[in-house]
C-alpha cells in the first residue's frame, strides 16, 4: 500500500473506507480488453486483502456507466456517514467529467471530494514552455521534468499504518469475473500475477539485473531486456515516483548522466509521463482525434481484407506475424514490435491509426490510453513529436536487425522453425507454399512510397 495518496489522506483524516467502482458498460466503450479486467479483479482481491491489515474495509459499487457514478457515490456517502471522499486523479477526458461531476454533486450535499496526484511524476499542467503552453516536443520536455524533479523530487510515500479496527463494516466479494468479461487463461495469469508485491519484486529484480543494460537489450524481443511492469503501473499496483526512486538509487542521483542503461529507462519513464500531460493537455486526444490536425485529410484505404490480416497474423511477414500472435496469445507485445507492426498497418497498408490503437486496447493487459494513443500516433506520423512520415519502418530489416537468429519469429512461428536464419525474415515464395505460410498481402517498396505520397500530399 505504498505511494497511495488518496489512501493516505483518507486515513489520516480518520475512519477510512475503500471503494471501487466497477464500471462494465464504461469499459466495454472504451476498449478494455478482458486481459486488463481481469487483472484489475484479481488486484482488486490483493488490495482487499492489503486493506484488511490496516482494518480498512473494501466495498465494492457496480456502476455500469460513469454518468451515473456521481450519484452512486452521494448514495454511498449518504449511507455509510462519509464526510470526505479522497481520489487520484485520471487525465482522460470522460474520467475528468465524471469526476467533475461528483465534486459539485457531493458539495451540494456537503461532502468534500478531494483528487490526489499519484499517477505520474508531475502533476500534468505544471511542466509548461516558455509562453505557458504544453509541450509537444519531447526533448525539452523531458529536460524540464528533470529540472522540476532535481530541484524538487517527489518521495514516494511509505504505507500507511493500521487503523484503529472501529468500523463493523465488512469488505465486499470480489467478483472471479463479470458477466460478458471473459477470464484470461491460467498461462496468463501465472505470467501476470496481479498484487502490489509481485509489482514490487519486478522492480527490484530489473534494477538489479538488467536496468543497467537496458539500452543494450531492450530493442530485442528474444531478450527479457525490458522491466514488463507496463501492467503495473497503469492498474496503479506500483508508481512512476518509485520507478524513478529506483533508478535514482542504482545511478547514484543522477537524474540525466551516468550509467547509460539506467538513464535510457529513465528515459522511456518521461515518454510515458509526456504522454500522460499531452492526455491532459488536449481532451481532443481522448477523442479519437489527431494531435496534428491537418493529418484528418489523410486518405486512409478502406481495405478490411488487409486489416484482418493484420488482426489474424496473416500479413506474410514474419515479424510483424510473430508480433501479432503475441499480442492475441499473451495480452503484451513487445515495445520494439509495436511500433513496427503500427507503422507497418498505418504505412504500409496505409490503414488508419485509430484501428489499430483500438484492437491493441482489446488485447492488452497493460492497455493505457495515453500511452497506446500515443505510441500509435507516434508510429502514424499524426502525433505530438512523431516519427516524420517519410520515416517507414522496414519491417524486414528490423526483424534482421534485432531478431537477427530468428529465435522470437521461431517461438511465435513455429511452421517456420525449420528455415534458415538468412530466409526467415522474408521467406521465398517457394519456401512460403511449402510451409502453408502466406504470401507478403503488400509489396513493402511500393506501399512505402504510397504512404509518402499520401502524406506529402498534405502539404
Amino acid at each position: 500500500m505504498r505511494d497511495q495518496p488518496a489512501l493516505t489522506a483518507a486515513m489520516a483524516g480518520g475512519e477510512a473506507i475503500g471503494l471501487f467502482i466497477i464500471s462494465p458498460e464504461q469499459w466495454a466503450e472504451h476498449a478494455d480488453s478482458p486481459h486488463k479486467v481481469d487483472f484489475w479483479l484479481r488486484a482488486l482481491r490483493e488490495l482487499s486483502a492489503s486493506l484488511k491489515q490496516l482494518n480498512v474495509p473494501l466495498k465494492i459499487l457496480n456502476v455500469p456507466r460513469w454518468a451515473d457514478v456521481p450519484q452512486a457515490l452521494l448514495s454511498f456517502c449518504q449511507k455509510h456517514g462519509v464526510t470526505e471522499v479522497h481520489c487520484n486523479r485520471e487525465f482522460g477526458v470522460n474520467e475528468r467529467r465524471r469526476d467533475r461531476a461528483s465534486y459539485a454533486l457531493l458539495a451540494e450535499h456537503a461532502i468534500s471530494m478531494q483528487g490526489h496526484h499519484g499517477g505520474t511524476l508531475l502533476v500534468p499542467g505544471t511542466v509548461r514552455t516558455g509562453s505557458d503552453n504544453y509541450y509537444r516536443v519531447f526533448t525539452p520536455f523531458s529536460k524540464a521534468c528533470r529540472e522540476k524533479l532535481r530541484t524538487a523530487p517527489y518521495h514516494p510515500l511509505p504505507a500507511p499504518a493500521p487503523q484503529l479496527k472501529n468500523s463493523t463494516l465488512e469488505s465486499d466479494v470480489v467478483p472471479d469475473s463479470l458477466p460478458g468479461w471473459s477470464q484470461s487463461s491460467a498461462a496468463i495469469r501465472a505470467g501476470w500475477p496481479a498484487s502490489e508485491q509481485v509489482a514490487l519484486e519486478r522492480l527490484e529484480k530489473f534494477a538489479n539485473e538488467s536496468m543497467t543494460h537496458y539500452k543494450r537489450d531492450r530493442d530485442f524481443p528474444a531478450i527479457a531486456g525490458t522491466s514488463t511492469l507496463s501492467p503495473y503501473l497503469a492498474a496503479g499496483l506500483v508508481s512512476a515516483a518509485q520507478c524513478w526512486q529506483q533508478a535514482l538509487r542504482l545511478n547514484h542521483g543522477e537524474l540525466g548522466t551516468g550509467l547509460e542503461g539506467i538513464t535510457t529507462w529513465m528515459n522511456e519513464l518521461l515518454w510515458r509521463e509526456f504522454y500522460q500531460h499531452l492526455l491532459h493537455g488536449y481532451p481532443s486526444l481522448s477523442m479519437h482525434q489527431p494531435m496534428r490536425p491537418e493529418t484528418n485529410a489523410v486518405q486512409w484505404r478502406d481495405a478490411p481484407t488487409d486489416f484482418e490480416a493484420w488482426c489474424q497474423a496473416k500479413t506474410g511477414v514474419p515479424i510483424v506475424d510473430a508480433a501479432m500472435r503475441q499480442l492475441v496469445q499473451t495480452g503484451w507485445m513487445h515495445n520494439r514490435l509495436r511500433m513496427v507492426v503500427a507503422m507497418y498497418l498505418t504505412k504500409n497498408l496505409l490503414i488508419d491509426w485509430r484501428l489499430g490503437e483500438r484492437f491493441f486496447m482489446q488485447h492488452l493487459i497493460d492497455g493505457e490510453l495515453a500511452a497506446n494513443n500515443g505510441g500509435w500516433q507516434w508510429s502514424a506520423s499524426t502525433g505530438a513529436d512523431s516519427a516524420p512520415y517519410f520515416r517507414v519502418f522496414n519491417p524486414v530489416s528490423q526483424s534482421e536487425k534485432f531478431d537477427p537468429e530468428g529465435a522470437f519469429i521461431r517461438h511465435w512461428c513455429p511452421e517456420l522453425a525449420s528455415v534458415s536464419n538468412r530466409e526467415i525474415h522474408d521467406p521465398t515464395p517457394v519456401t512460403r507454399q511449402n510451409l502453408n505460410y502466406p504470401q507478403q498481402i503488400v509489396d513493402l517498396r511500393s506501399s512505402r512510397m504510397r504512404a509518402i505520397e499520401a502524406f506529402s500530399s498534405l502539404r
